[in-house]
């Protein structure tokens, strides 16, 4: 679930090495930003879909930009017009009230992990490099990956291997990992690799990817945060305002796909509930029927974005 497209000249702050953005001029066509507009980007990262939305605005327009990672701090613009934000888009209600704003004319969440993430060894991220078993985005929280493998229970363990990692034998995984915590050490990458090397099945890269992404997405609790951030957006929108959200995992995809269609997290079937009188209104339009997928010449500039679909809704 790698994260954010960069125009060709990446300087005023934003860094090309920290992140190359995903289907960059697709999302900012999205926005269909109004120059003197108010705008939030979710996922700052290295800056490359801010630095786009500044260059379409005004010197009356803003941008709020959240990012949890401290380390994106170091993209920051020279420019008046952006708000920093250093907390995840979870929050984002609360921010922009803080900040007094009221409702925006756009919101961009690009939901993948930052190229900088899975190259900074120190951050655990990544199976190519040895660093403690981390992957904490925000790293003033106190759960790593590491807890994770060292407390979860077996049961647990093996749901988040099969729903967030679709690891093939999740089951049998997470019975090795009860079983031999208490004699191995796994506080590394190479360490938690190591015990677990009779437990791959296929390609040992695509294998232990599979594995760390899981636990990535448990860690963060990232499917968690876009719940809520999908419940605010209604409220936070302006009428004619634009949500873009570009996903890089089918569960992702899945709960943007259906907020935009029912404007809820809820997911009853009718049969289920035959009393129900109430008709829950959604305030979203759908703009791209299907999502957007990244074209041909990015896949091959930037085999990071082959999992990326974008999709756009408009508050009615």
């Amino acid at each position: 679930m790698p994260k954010g497209s960069f125009s060709e000249n990446a300087g005023r702050g934003a860094s090309l090495d920290y992140h190359v953005p995903v289907m960059l001029q697709q999302a900012i066509e999205g926005l269909n930003i109004q120059k003197n507009g108010t705008y939030v980007d979710c996922t700052f990262g290295g800056g490359g879909h801010s630095k786009e939305i500044l260059m379409h605005l005004d010197k009356e327009g803003k941008l709020f930009a959240f990012d949890q990672d401290e380390d994106a701090k170091k993209n920051l613009p020279d420019d008046s017009r952006l708000v920093f934000i250093p907390h995840n888009f979870r929050h984002l209600q609360r921010f922009l009230r803080l900040h007094k704003s009221g409702q925006v004319d756009g919101i961009l969440a690009d939901l993948g992990v930052s190229s900088h993430q899975f190259d900074e060894a120190s951050r655990g991220f990544s199976t190519r490099f040895d660093g403690k078993l981390d992957m904490r985005m925000d790293r003033r929280q106190t759960v790593s990956a590491y807890d994770i493998v060292n407390t979860y229970s077996e049961e647990k363990l093996h749901k988040i291997f099969e729903q967030y990692g679709e690891v093939t034998n999740a089951k049998s995984l997470a019975k090795k990992i009860v079983g031999i915590r208490s004699t191995v050490s796994m506080q590394t990458v190479a360490g938690f690799k190591s015990a677990l090397q009779d437990m791959v099945k296929g390609n040992p890269n695509k294998y232990f990817a599979q594995v760390f992404q899981a636990l990535r997405i448990e860690v963060n609790d990232e499917l968690g945060a876009l719940r809520e951030l999908m419940m605010q957006v209604p409220e936070s929108l302006k009428k004619g305002g634009r949500i873009v959200v570009i996903t890089f995992h089918s569960l992702e995809d899945r709960i943007v796909k259906h907020f935009f269609r029912s404007g809820t997290m809820e997911e009853e079937k009718e049969d289920e509930n035959p009393f129900a009188t109430g008709v829950h209104e959604n305030k979203l339009k759908i703009i791209t029927r299907k999502p957007v997928l990244p074209t041909e010449t990015e896949l091959k500039r930037n085999p990071r974005s082959r999992s990326a679909k974008l999709r756009i809704a408009e508050k009615l």
